[in-house]
């Protein structure tokens, strides 16, 4: 890859590189840049297991639709079969979880190549373009006035072709939708990342407040509705997913996330009618029937809906009765919560760390989760202010997310605090890459939830078994020595009165510090989503 390390020290101006200690930060910074600016990240990786060693992190991007390049390097074309080191074909592993893999064999064609790559990952449905280049055609050169040759490999496999970007969804798909919203009487929107990838957010919340629809926030469609909004039921999640009449989901899978689309029929409810929209027809639900669907731009899409419901003249029957419900439902939960967020209980109740950090978030802060149980803490009560302020590994579900996003939060918003909560599991994964916080001096406030266990592991085992096994950590491990042996400081807090000023300090550090707070690991998080 020396070649494009060169081409972006001579350019001019010239372009900064960020050198990792692990391929897989590389391409989950990748992708969190993409998911941050909403434009395409780009990551490179060396050939055989730098490609492999990112596979992970683009399968992630490929579950969350992000639009990433990833160009790898190549043993050469013309030493191909005799045992190259690092000689592999990687285009036919990445095929699966890519929009499109290939290889570019030709140097007067790597231009075009790569514009092509970045044209394709920002197209809709947004997703990871993988290209690798042979080392003779990275380091080769035209030969002069020889015409750019195409592609050696146009049938190269991949998720087929995207939607063009000026896509707007069918204006019948969407009268269907105002048709189904005018007889309804309990009905809930529900906000998706691709609502905020899609750049509709601001178009997403005037249409739910012009039609005064409860709205359920899901991975980056979180603050769209800032806390606290009158029509934000995510909290009662659990009551508007069970009596709901109609669920209409934009810019998301209905995966393990959101019941896999299966609501109502609860305490007498009939199944509601379930409406699927996406940003490309290859994204609509096959898996259950749906009322309607619909496909395209998503701003188009909120504000055909809101023009057809217009012309309807809706009566907003729900405002009476079911929104009124669903608020009341939300206070319910907060106030049920209030005493664990600030418990006193020793050892430390995951729940207080959220109840201190809370309060010191501003208002564009970005919070990243990685993790299990405790970032699932983190999702029910850290409410993001505003969109895009919200980053987690996804539908895919990889630990391991989040040095590489931290990183490129701390790049995308120079100004902003970034926080990220691993658990002690994630830390394992990518703690190395503080060195690259630190080398490239990009604080950080890391916050550990250490409660010495595999949480998602050890107490389900045991409620199915009895027992566990392979589910225990280090107790109090020193994960904050770690940090500040690589450059960045830390502590160790064990007492719930030490949580606040310990983040404190790291809020006024200027450095990557990380805040390792040991937990109870009697606490199991009150899941009821398993994915399975």
């Amino acid at each position: 890859m020396f070649p494009v390390y060169d081409g972006a020290v001579k350019a001019e101006p010239p372009m900064p590189i960020l050198d990792v200690r692990h391929e897989q930060t590389a391409v989950f910074a990748a992708e969190a840049t993409a998911r941050l600016t909403r434009t395409p990240g780009f990551a490179v990786l060396t050939a055989g297991p730098g490609v492999t060693n990112g596979i992970s992190a683009i399968t992630t991007a490929y579950f969350n639709g992000s639009s990433v390049v990833v160009l790898g390097g190549r043993a050469p074309d013309y030493r191909w079969g005799s045992g190259s080191l690092q000689e592999f074909d990687h285009p036919a592993l990445l095929a699966p979880i890519t929009k499109r893999a290939w290889t570019e064999h030709s140097a007067g064609a790597v231009g075009r190549s790569v514009s092509e790559a970045f044209e394709l990952a920002a197209a809709r449905h947004r997703g990871p373009v993988f290209l690798d280049v042979s080392l003779e055609a990275l380091f080769g050169s035209p030969e002069p006035g020889q015409p750019e040759p195409g592609r050696s490999e146009p049938g190269a496999a991949g998720a087929g072709a995207a939607a063009g970007p000026g896509g707007t969804p069918d204006p019948g798909s969407v009268a269907r939708i105002a048709e189904l919203l005018a007889t309804a009487a309990r009905p809930v929107l529900v906000l998706g990342s691709d609502v905020w990838l899609d750049g509709a957010e601001q178009a997403a919340r005037l249409a739910a407040e012009d039609l005064r629809l409860p709205v359920v926030a899901n991975g980056q469609g979180r603050g769209i509705l800032p806390p606290g909004h009158e029509l934000l039921v995510t909290r009662a999640r659990s009551l508007a997913f069970g009596e709901a009449d109609l669920v209409i989901v934009v810019g998301t899978p209905l995966d393990f996330r959101l019941g896999y689309g299966e609501y109502g029929g609860r305490n007498g409810a009939e199944p509601a009618a379930v409406v699927h929209v996406a940003d490309a027809p290859g994204q609509i639900a096959r898996h259950r029937p749906l009322a309607a669907s619909a496909a395209g731009g998503l701003t188009a899409f909120f504000t055909g809906l809101t023009s057809q419901v217009q012309r309807a003249g809706l009566s907003r029957r729900w405002t009476k009765d079911w929104l009124p419900r669903l608020a009341e439902a939300c206070r319910s939960a907060t106030a049920a919560d209030a005493g664990l967020l600030a418990s006193d209980a020793f050892p430390v109740h995951p729940m207080r760390i959220y109840g201190e950090l809370a309060p010191l978030l501003e208002t564009d802060a970005i919070v990243i989760g990685d993790g299990g149980d405790f970032v699932s803490y983190a999702g029910k009560y850290i409410e993001p202010r505003q969109p895009g302020g919200w980053l987690d590994p996804g539908p895919y579900g990889c630990l391991g997310t989040g040095l590489g996003y931290a990183i490129a939060a701390r790049i995308a918003r120079p100004a902003a605090q970034v926080v990220l909560l691993l658990g002690d599991g994630a830390a394992g994964f990518s703690l190395m890459d503080v060195d690259t916080c630190v080398r490239h001096r990009l604080p950080v406030v890391m916050i550990c939830g250490n409660n010495g266990i595999w949480g998602l592991e050890k107490h389900p085992m045991q409620a199915l078994y009895g027992y566990d096994v392979a589910a225990d950590l280090q107790p109090e491990c020193r994960y904050d020595q770690v940090v500040a042996a690589l450059g960045g400081a830390g502590e160790l807090v064990t007492r719930p009165e030490e949580i606040g000023p310990a983040l404190r300090r790291a809020f006024g550090s200027g450095v990557p510090y990380l805040v390792n707070i040991a937990t109870d690991p009697q606490i199991a998080y009150p899941r009821s989503t398993t994915g399975i």
